[in-house]
């Protein structure tokens, strides 16, 4: 097996070394060991690229991936298989892979800030131990690129294309590495979300593929109250109002009897405000008394940290650019967008909008010479393809956005099936009340909520970053594993 690796790896190289592709269908293997909860786990990756093909049987694309499988198991038909995406949408899987579920996380701080010498380390909290991993990268992420330039880019780029074709590639992923009788779980973060959630419709659907879990990590709209864009009206503005407490609680910018309280306490009251009395407030829209107008400005400051009258100015419906510029302006920083725990600094201290969003830099800072690193010298996969963190795949087609109901549906149909969402309370893009909100709107019959459930954690958008929640995050995904998976011989029905 070493041979036969050694000399395909010195195959592609040759290759690569003539042009700046990658072959459609490769795979490099090698078998390591790691600690897991103090246990010993030994496993093997396999990483390269699988095709997809269109209806003639033509390679159109190359989509590469990272398969994990623990070899000191014999039998896999009770073993779970967690097949896992990233977002953007041009993202590629390197977020979840070296920080989140994987073996191997990058060299972070306890909180997530980077750190030098660049690298990666063992994750003593890795889900290998108790279900083996897939990281894909979609097409123009990652490794992945497009091999027909007559492929028109609408076969890839789109909410609903995206999901058609990944959904043919993974049968064909489970075909190969014979994983059918599997327990079978998806998890996608930030608009992976979407795609996991279309994905589960469309496994069943069209693949006759079903599965035991989906795991949304920071979650948009799902398509829900949203149509193909974000979340707006007097839903959308009441719904921001938590995540802004939770931000200015952190910077210490609420008022001394709110901030002396623990997060949780202070973000129930904000939640309580939000949806029982500022939604009501927001709808009524100019109409509003001016009385009634007011008191809701002075609230919504009381659990923003920011003025009455910045928010006076937007009519109660901030928006969140603003407020991530205005919460530490007198300070002369910026707050971040997808971890408002980040700080930035603007050219000015004027204006509506941060210059940059402080966090993903910070990140991008971090993880971009983790990844080639570990490609090359632990995987020994090695390419002049370039890996993209952020792949060109615009315009992207949001249009008929109907993945919450696919999830849904996929749900109605499965008994099997459950769903959780983790999400970090200083996360200002996917906002987690919106999350809260999201998954009461999943099941709005209510005979499906023991299957839905919702985890929340101290830190941002990737909350696996902060090492507390790395720890809590795998260990509520292990739980999540061990609710949804049937006792032996179990029938799914209602």
């Amino acid at each position: 097996m070493k041979l036969k690796t050694l000399i395909f790896v010195l195959i592609v190289s040759g290759i690569c070394a003539q042009g700046r592709f990658l072959p459609a269908d490769t795979t490099v293997i090698s078998n390591h060991k790691t600690t897991i909860k103090g246990k010993r786990v030994e496993y093997q990756a396999t990483t390269g690229t699988q095709p997809v093909w269109n209806e003639a049987g033509k390679a159109i694309a190359a989509v590469h991936y990272t398969y994990y499988e623990r070899t000191d198991i014999k039998n896999k038909n009770t073993r779970p298989i967690m097949i896992s995406f990233n977002g953007g949408p041009g993202s590629g899987s390197v977020w979840m892979h070296l920080a989140y579920t994987g073996p191997m996380i990058l060299n972070v701080d306890d909180e997530g800030y980077p750190v030098q010498p660049y690298g990666v380390k063992s994750n003593p909290y890795s889900i290998l131990d108790v279900a083996d991993i897939v990281f894909v990268n979609p097409v123009n992420t990652g490794y992945s690129r497009i091999l027909d330039k007559d492929t028109k880019k609408e076969t890839f780029f789109g909410v609903n294309a995206d999901i058609k074709y990944l959904a043919e590639w993974i049968n064909t992923f489970i075909q190969r590495v014979n994983r059918w009788e599997s327990p079978k779980y998806l998890i996608g973060e930030s608009y992976g979300t979407t795609r996991v959630s279309g994905l589960a419709g469309a496994l069943q659907g069209r693949q006759w593929m079903y599965l035991n879990g989906v795991i949304l990590v920071s979650p948009t709209e799902l398509g829900i109250d949203s149509g193909s864009g974000r979340r707006a009206g007097p839903v959308g503005a009441a719904l921001r109002v938590p995540y802004f407490t939770a931000a200015a609680w952190y910077h210490k910018k609420l008022p001394a009897d709110l901030q002396r309280k623990d997060l949780l306490d202070v973000l129930e009251e904000s939640e309580n405000y939000a949806v029982n009395e500022l939604m009501a407030v927001i709808a009524k829209g100019g109409f509003v008394d001016e009385k009634e107008r007011d008191e809701a400005a002075a609230q919504m400051a009381r659990y923003s940290g920011i003025s009455k009258e910045s928010i006076l100015s937007y009519n109660l419906d901030v928006p969140t650019s603003f407020y991530w510029k205005e919460l530490l302006r007198d300070e002369g920083f910026t707050v971040g967008r997808l971890d408002s725990r980040y700080k930035g600094i603007d050219k000015t201290k004027g204006g509506t909008r941060p210059d940059f969003n402080s966090e993903l830099t910070s990140w991008l800072h971090s993880f971009t010479p983790a990844i080639n690193y570990y490609y090359k010298n632990v995987l020994n996969f090695k390419t002049d393809v370039k890996y993209n963190m952020f792949g060109p795949v615009r315009p992207w087609d949001s249009s008929n956005n109907n993945t919450g109901e696919n999830l849904r549906l996929a749900m109605a149909q499965n008994p099997y099936l459950h769903t959780m969402i983790q999400s970090g309370y200083y996360d200002g893009a996917t906002k987690y009340f919106d999350a809260k909100y999201t998954m009461w709107r999943l099941d709005p019959s209510g005979k499906m909520k023991d299957r839905l459930s919702f985890k929340g954690y101290r830190s941002g958008h990737m909350m696996y970053l902060r090492k507390e929640d790395l720890r809590l995050s795998n260990e509520d995904i292990r739980e999540f594993i061990k609710k949804s998976t049937p006792k032996k011989g179990a029938p799914a029905k209602y």
